[in-house]
């Protein structure tokens, strides 16, 4: 049997990093309010949030004028800020994007370009040697130094929001292990059904990650694109390899995907991961190379976003499926920008899975998304670099409520 409803003025769905950060702006802007979080997991930041190579990222890559550059810019600033406040790990260790043959020098110009209309702090081409004199074991043509790139514990950030919501307004509440099963208006409220709870608000705010465009559906909202889920392996340098490795290492990316290419990321706990790839997963929260969901599979297969998106990258696809079951392949990948490593140097670890939004056409959307519906605020595209920006997305969520 059901709870009573339980009352907010706000309501937040997903207790991840754009969720919990909503929440935790929704309770600065309105600290009077009663503000209740719900979470289908027993725990925080378990999927997209506690799964991404945990990097502050600096926004030299993106569309100068796009959501994600003024979003991720102003986002990092408050992310550090507010880290620093909190004394929540993190370092500010720089990164080297590498160009390691003459085809991608273009490229990586391009980038830079993109960096200085960007503003993004203290970016400096350098040449092979400065390379190797910030990465000793890195072996590039040219690079672009990123002083204010680093690394953090995105869970803990997740957390320390959600703590601070508690404990701004004895009503607030987290709801944790509550799967949505409907969303209805009756008499200019909105009824949230769970399993075991009857919720009742007057502003709903979602921000489901990888079942974003489920919940829009339960709200009734057609949408011209999916979520279709892409997992990431990565793999951990062992210690006697850990020190081949200063700073974020990433390559030029292929600027036909949003993806950054495997790279090379120190974390706060000590370790050095290496990754990830990006390769279709049959089920949207499937951590591992065979998981399998018959309702995902369908739904990714059946939707000609998705077919599209295959017709035109299938050799990308396959390419990127043969790295995934072969640690040989994936070294070869690494050794383009770190010629030393070898197998011996590294062992196979977690894995992610990214939420990407697909268009009818095969298009691969990059930049952020939110929708509105009567009430409803939909985050039904938070790509990464959202994690960084995650503050001045919540900001951007909440000016008009």
């Amino acid at each position: 049997m059901m709870n009573p409803a339980q009352t907010f003025d706000y309501v937040v769905i997903g207790g991840g990093i754009v969720g919990s950060a909503t929440a935790y702006k929704l309770s600065l802007k309105f600290p009077d309010k009663r503000i209740g979080i719900i979470e289908k997991e027993m725990e925080l930041g378990k999927h997209q949030t506690g799964r991404n190579s945990g990097v502050i990222h600096s926004g030299i890559y993106y569309t100068p004028g796009s959501r994600k550059a003024e979003n991720c810019r102003i986002g990092r600033e408050q992310l550090v800020t507010f880290s620093k406040s909190h004394n929540i790990e993190h370092q500010i260790c720089g990164k080297v994007i590498v160009a390691t043959n003459k085809s991608e020098i273009a490229i990586l110009e391009a980038i830079f370009e993109k960096g200085l209309q960007n503003k993004t702090p203290g970016i400096q081409l350098i040449d092979a040697a400065e390379i190797e004199v910030r990465e000793p074991f890195i072996k590039g043509l040219k690079g672009i130094w990123v002083p204010s790139a680093g690394i953090i514990d995105y869970v803990a950030v997740v957390k320390k929001f959600i703590d601070l919501v508690l404990k701004k307004h004895p009503k607030n509440r987290l709801f944790l292990g509550e799967k949505v099963n409907s969303i209805q208006r009756m008499s200019q409220k909105i009824i949230i059904k769970t399993d075991n709870q009857v919720i009742s608000t007057d502003k709903l705010i979602i921000c489901g990650g990888l079942f974003s465009d489920r919940l829009a559906k339960l709200d009734g909202i057609k949408l011209d694109m999916r979520i279709v889920g892409f997992r990431g392996d990565y793999y951990e340098l062992l210690e006697h390899a850990k020190h081949k490795v200063k700073n974020l290492i990433y390559p030029v990316p292929d600027p036909k995907y949003p993806f950054l290419g495997v790279h090379y990321t120190p974390m706060v706990g000590g370790k050095v991961e290496c990754g990830p790839n990006a390769v279709f997963t049959f089920k949207r929260e499937g951590y591992r190379k065979t998981s399998f969901s018959l309702k995902d599979s369908i739904e990714a297969l059946s939707y000609k976003g998705t077919l599209r998106l295959f017709a035109k990258n299938w050799s990308k696809g396959i390419e990127e499926y043969r790295r995934a079951f072969s640690k040989k392949l994936f070294v070869k990948e690494l050794q383009r920008m770190m010629p030393s490593i070898t197998e011996k140097d590294v062992i196979a670890t977690r894995s992610g899975v990214r939420a990407q939004a697909v268009g009818i056409q095969g298009q691969m959307i990059d930049d952020f998304k939110i929708v509105k519906n009567n009430g409803v605020t939909h985050v039904i595209n938070a790509p990464s670099p959202a994690a960084t920006a995650c503050m001045a997305i919540a900001d951007e969520i909440i000016k008009d409520l």
